[in-house]
């Protein structure tokens, strides 16, 4: 049946579509979001009524509004001079920004080339950038942003991503379909009149139906992202829909965000695997603060959330399949997925197996590994420091009280540049010290993570505390509730210039703790670090609580 469209007049018709809507928006006309007969796409309403070319269905990659010669490369749709004076571009909020862009590998072998430094990029086969903090703080900036003269150091080599905006790829709310859409956070976007604005998205459909860019999409899904109630929905895209499934699989590969974090909570506590003897990894904070370096995602198989890792060495399994039945089902599905991932390679695994879960891998034919233990101690033996064994722990807290005028109070967000310049204070002062080549090379990992708890430590529900001395801070710690009677020790950063800093902040956050109702203090692993491996014992744990790597038989 033939659809109605709008008059040229813009007078009011049966239904609207994308362009129509952008029309009405742009003159401040309110416009009710529906969905005209069989179109599954929500916001999607659409195309207008223009030259089309036979044959072809709406609202799908299969056509053009009117037809172009697919281009070489992209044109930009706004002017470099209101680019210029934009303030909205290449600056985040946070350092964990799901709009980062991302870099395939010969995107950032041309940043590298560039001066963009390597920090910037945690997976040299692509990654989403690394964020560096804004000049003056507030904030944080793409690497490849100039702040001095808000210009892209890496402009006529900038990644498709980057290219593309002001239109987007992205999710529809379902992860059914692969949607083009255009970002009204781009202040131009509400000054161009739609016609121009729909000649530039035509050029890039014949852009994304070009084989190797298509494929280059499919080898690096984090060009799409998730869905975005503020960009207008201008397009389905099924055949790169098709293409993405035929590479991840049919199932919604959803990148693992912060609204993701409820829904992991309840997955673990249904599934009956949070008790106080929990390793410390079975938390969604635990995983959230390294999204920086490693990229989360997750997928319901089976009845069971399956959280998956994708490292520069491959994909794997951060924890066991969540659910409160049979993980033989789930973990079979998902071992599957690591398989067409990663080939026959032996990073294929799942880490953080719990020992109550270690008879249903090994009778599935899974080898176990151990790991490094997480340490859990009784709080209020770390609270007392009663007896000859706390000797020194003791006597050290009472040498800092005696020295030094401070105070403690709760971290607020307004602290995150004095714990940035401590961090890095600290770093210089452990490696000073003769620290192992390892731990230097987690020192570098762990600063993206730092800025993540600073910046969300709310957002997580993580408790963090502050030490002051003379007025300068100079300690800093964060952790969260593992379960109601379990607190973790998530990170813990000291001036180390001042005896028995340390021991009195790892005291008084034991003290909050046990005030609040823990019975127990999860320090988390040494990381098969020597040194810290000897300050953890020192403590005496209750309980070293064991943990397990599993990973699929070798076929002989």
């Amino acid at each position: 049946m033939r659809r109605t469209a709008r008059s040229k007049d813009l007078s009011p018709v049966q239904w609207m579509s994308g362009w129509e809507m952008l029309w009405c928006v742009l003159r401040g006309e309110s416009v009710k979001s529906w969905s005209p007969p069989g179109n599954p796409c929500g916001k999607v309403l659409g195309w207008a009524h223009i030259e089309r070319i036979p044959s072809m269905p709406v609202d799908t990659d299969e056509q053009v509004g009117v037809f172009v010669t697919p281009p070489s490369s992209l044109p930009q749709l706004v002017p470099s001079r209101t680019c210029l004076q934009c303030d909205v571009c290449c600056r985040f909020p946070d350092p964990d920004s799901a709009l980062r862009p991302y870099f395939t590998e010969h995107e950032i072998t041309a940043a590298l080339a560039r001066g963009i430094g390597e920090t910037a990029f945690p997976d040299r086969r692509g990654s989403q950038v690394i964020l560096v903090p804004a000049p003056d703080g507030e904030g944080y900036l793409c690497p490849a942003f100039d702040a001095t003269t808000s210009a892209c150091r890496v402009y006529e080599e900038r990644p498709l991503d980057c290219q593309l905006y002001p239109l987007a790829l992205m999710w529809d709310e379902r992860q059914d379909q692969v949607l083009l859409g255009w970002d009204t956070k781009c202040p131009f976007m509400r000054e161009e009149v739609p016609g121009e604005i729909q000649r530039h998205a035509d050029r890039v459909m014949a852009l994304l139906d070009q084989e190797d860019i298509r494929d280059d999409i499919v080898a690096h899904p984090r060009l799409i992202g998730k869905f975005q109630e503020d960009v207008v929905v201008l397009a389905r895209l099924p055949h790169l829909t098709s293409a993405v499934a035929g590479q991840w699989g049919p199932g919604p590969l959803h990148r693992f965000t912060l609204d993701d974090i409820p829904r992991m909570t309840t997955a673990l506590d249904r599934s009956g695997r949070h008790a106080a003897e929990s390793l410390a990894a079975y938390s969604p904070m635990y995983h959230y603060i390294w999204s920086g370096l490693l990229a989360y995602w997750w997928m319901e198989l089976q009845g069971a959330l399956c959280l998956f890792a994708q490292s520069p060495d491959g994909w794997f399994m951060p924890l066991p399949p969540i659910g409160a039945g049979s993980i033989d089902a789930p973990l079979s599905g998902a071992m599957g997925l690591l398989r067409r991932w990663n080939g026959d390679s032996p990073v294929s695994r799942v880490e953080n197996v719990p020992s109550q879960l270690v008879p249903e891998f090994e009778r599935l034919g899974y080898r176990l590994m151990p790991k490094e233990p997480d340490y859990l101690y009784r709080a209020a033996d770390l609270v007392s420091l009663a007896g000859d064994r706390y000797k020194s722990q003791r006597a050290l807290c009472n040498r800092f009280e005696r020295e030094q005028s401070f105070e403690v109070d709760s971290y607020q967000v307004s602290d995150r540049q004095d714990c940035r310049a401590l961090l890095a204070d600290w770093s210089r002062q452990k490696q000073a010290e003769g620290l192992e080549s390892f731990g230097v090379m987690l020192l570098a990992d762990a600063a993206s993570a730092h800025e993540i708890v600073w910046s969300q430590a709310s957002a997580l529900r993580l408790v963090g505390r502050v030490i002051r001395i003379h007025g300068r801070l100079r300690a800093y710690t964060f952790g969260y509730w593992l379960t109601s009677t379990t607190f973790c020790v998530l990170l813990e950063v000291t001036d180390r210039a001042y005896p028995g800093l340390a021991q009195y902040l790892f005291r008084e956050t034991c003290r909050m703790a046990l005030a609040e109702g823990a019975e127990y203090i999860n320090a988390m692993d040494d990381a098969g670090l020597s040194g810290l491996r000897a300050s953890k014992q020192a403590y005496h744990p209750a309980l070293l609580i064991p943990n397990f790597v599993a990973s699929p038989a070798r076929e002989s």
